[in-house]
């Protein structure tokens, strides 16, 4: 064949783009596995950051599976849910859902001491991107023991400071349930107080928009959960 000629040309490039597809295609199924491992010990490293426990490099999971000695799924009645796996749910894609129809998973961490937490996941919209991250809770099922935040591209100095522990620290020891009734925290700007006397914390200083979307995340996210953590506290009584 003559290798100046147009069929010649076009024969060459197609075998050249299966070739490559072929190759891109078989080191996408070979590193698949191992995306989805760093994907899952990324999830498990955040729910126990929210339980205030930062694992050793390459002990993630095995401090996961340590700390966290039951993981359910309930619904919004404050029941739990059979046939559904707490770690498999996509927080995302169920706060699409109303309220009385989510999949709320709820991760049961025993600390070093002994003491039992319940770690319940959050997401959201931020201004940029999404917002996540997860909230722990004391046995009362209200008192909240810490936080963990994250998001996807909030600009860097403003709303991407919800991700570091000058903020996410405040919620620590803030109470969900005062006076009988839930209210999930506020963000607030700082200097200022919720005019209905729910705990709250400073929102991040120029990133408004962030800190309004990490206070409707909190809303949308932990109502659903008053059942639960209200039996809970009851159960303690």
């Amino acid at each position: 064949m003559n290798k100046q000629s147009n069929t010649y040309t076009i024969i060459y490039i197609i075998v050249l783009v299966v070739l490559v597809g072929t190759a891109l295609a078989a080191t996408s199924l070979a590193l698949k596995g191992r995306q989805q491992e760093n994907i899952a010990a990324d999830k498990m490293s955040q729910i126990l950051a929210a339980a205030l426990i930062t694992p050793q490099e390459g002990e993630i999971v095995s401090d996961f599976n340590k700390f966290i000695t039951d993981q359910y799924v309930v619904n919004a009645a404050g029941e739990r849910v059979k046939g559904v796996e707490a770690f498999d749910v996509d927080v995302a894609s169920q706060i699409k859902l109303p309220a009385d129809r989510r999949a709320l998973p709820v991760y049961v961490c025993t600390t070093a001491d002994g003491a039992t937490k319940y770690i319940l996941p959050v997401y959201g919209a931020g201004l940029w991107g999404p917002i996540w991250g997860y909230v722990s809770f004391d046995a009362n099922g209200s008192t909240i023991y810490g936080a963990y935040f994250a998001h996807q591209g909030e600009t860097p100095g403003l709303g991407a400071e919800i991700e570091k522990p000058a903020f996410s620290d405040q919620f620590k020891g803030k109470n969900v349930i005062k006076d009988g009734r839930f209210r999930p925290i506020a963000v607030v700007k700082a200097g200022q107080k919720p005019l209905d006397g729910e705990d709250y914390v400073d929102g991040i200083s120029g990133g408004t928009i962030t800190s309004k979307g990490v206070g409707s995340m909190l809303d949308n996210c932990l109502v659903p959960y008053r059942k639960f953590l209200q039996s809970l506290g009851e159960s303690g009584k």
